[in-house]
């Protein structure tokens, strides 16, 4: 029930000192996508002042969040609610920023115009929308890496692939992309704002 992903204890301390400069003080914090659970539960004993609301659209990553969750006994974490982001229907009507870790790439990309509208709908001028994962640059890889990735990716699903950043602030049409941040493992953090 309870999962592990070793990216996730490797790259949650360099997401946590990005989201410390933009988080809000306090608030609702959405996660899309969450995954096992192991990223909530770090940020939310990082940030405990934010209520944290984790949603994933897999069934199986529901009920490990959940395991992590009771393990953790933190009052600022919600229970899970399943959420598929190009669903009309969310279950939240506002939240005063949205994460989303590593979903964009592992994803049609129906997954990402969804997200934008979803948050759109959901978040106040300024309020955060922050991206991580792997990104190309004008169509430029990061890495050799990420290229393989890439690849790897195309090959188990042909609607999924590492995203060009251009086109990701192009389909965010009600959000400014505030900053780009290179992070470990040729992953880039983005940010951006609600117009």
């Amino acid at each position: 029930m309870k999962q592990s992903a070793p990216a996730a204890v490797r790259n949650r301390e360099p997401i946590r000192e990005v989201l410390a400069r933009h988080l809000p003080p306090t608030g609702r914090v959405l996660t899309i996508a969450e995954g096992t659970g192991e990223h909530v539960v770090y940020l939310a004993r990082s940030f405990p002042a934010l209520t944290w609301l984790p949603t994933d659209r897999d069934v199986a990553a529901l009920a490990s969040i959940t395991a992590w969750r009771a393990e953790a006994a933190l009052d600022n974490i919600l229970p899970a609610a399943q959420l598929d982001v190009t669903a009309a229907a969310w279950p939240v009507e506002h939240a005063d920023a949205i994460t989303c870790i590593n979903m964009v790439h592992i994803a049609p990309w129906e997954a990402a115009l969804g997200l934008f509208s979803g948050a759109a709908q959901r978040l106040s001028r300024d309020a955060l929308l922050y991206l991580y994962g792997p990104f190309r640059f004008d169509g430029a890889f990061t890495s050799p890496s990420n290229e393989a990735f890439d690849a790897s990716l195309r090959a188990r699903d042909a609607r999924w692939g590492v995203r060009d950043v251009r086109d990701v602030e192009r389909a965010a049409t009600s959000f400014a992309l505030r900053d780009i941040i290179a992070m470990p493992a040729n992953n880039h953090s983005l940010v951006f704002r609600r117009l």
